[in-house]
């Protein structure tokens, strides 16, 4: 596949760039053909945040984004297989099972070391240097940008985590991929919600903050990580029959208010000395 086929970057000139790395849904059919089910291999998807963050255009954000399916590879993973989390129950560059440790292949169908190496050719090494090329486009216009990592999850996944997730998840490896600043800017967005908010909590940030995150070279990056209760109805029980529930303009309205300010104010922060 070229990437022209899954590959989507809308530029803008603010100093923001928001990158959706896991939304996507293609997975070629060679692949398809030995997976156990098409739909347990989308089940996983951060679904619906291109339409959830639609409003970024006006923002003048820049956009990056794979349509690709992180079941064909993830592109917020360590490209060398080192775990993000030690300890703690992830899925890799590419999995092999859901997040409820559901298998994804057919038996013996897995992909193998250079399959692998081929997939990161194909999509991972193309999707980072794109998101390095826009970054390096805003950085060199503006001096200091914000790289704005979006995604969502299902409330609960035991295997993952306990409990419930908070609505807001903020990830800065740490307070290593940022100055201070910008995760209290974006801190103060969410807790004028009154919704629950952590930071470099379960989810302290990918490959993506990890890797892009500079802030000696100008670059902040920050990861959110939101429960999809915030904006579509969750299932207590997910089946191909009910999961994805459909994406409601009406019913995402509040956490997208939420949202553009969280984006505002990484903008704010980019702008300021």
């Amino acid at each position: 596949m070229n990437p022209s086929d899954w590959l989507h970057v809308t530029r803008g000139e603010a100093p923001l760039v928001v990158s959706i790395p896991h939304a996507g849904t293609i997975i070629p059919s060679d692949i398809e053909a030995r997976l156990v089910s098409p739909w347990l291999a989308r089940k996983d998807a951060d679904w619906w945040l291109e339409q959830l963050y639609a409003f970024a255009d006006a923002l003048d954000a820049t956009v990056i984004r794979t349509g690709v399916s992180r079941t064909v590879i993830d592109v917020n993973r360590d490209p060398s297989g080192v775990s993000l989390y030690p300890g703690q129950a992830t899925t890799s560059l590419c999995p092999v099972d859901t997040f409820d440790g559901e298998p994804l292949y057919l038996d013996g169908q897995e992909p193998s070391a250079a399959e692998i190496a081929r997939r990161r050719i194909t999509f991972f090494d193309p999707y980072h240097a794109g998101l390095e090329a826009e970054l390096d486009r805003l950085v060199a216009l503006h001096g200091k940008v914000v790289l704005y990592d979006a995604h969502s999850i299902r409330s609960r996944a035991p295997r993952l985590f306990d409990g419930e997730l908070p609505q807001f998840n903020i990830g800065t490896n740490g307070g290593a991929a940022c100055d201070p600043g910008l995760p209290l800017r974006v801190e103060t967005a969410c807790d004028a919600t009154g919704l629950p908010r952590v930071t470099d909590g379960r989810f302290k940030g990918g490959w993506i903050t990890r890797r892009h995150g500079r802030p000696d070279q100008g670059v902040h990056a920050v990861q959110m990580e939101l429960a999809c209760r915030g904006y579509i109805d969750e299932p207590a029980v997910l089946t191909s029959d009910n999961w994805p529930t459909p994406y409601s303009a009406a019913r995402a309205a509040p956490l997208q208010a939420a949202l553009g300010d969280v984006l505002k104010a990484c903008i704010a922060f980019a702008n300021s000395t």
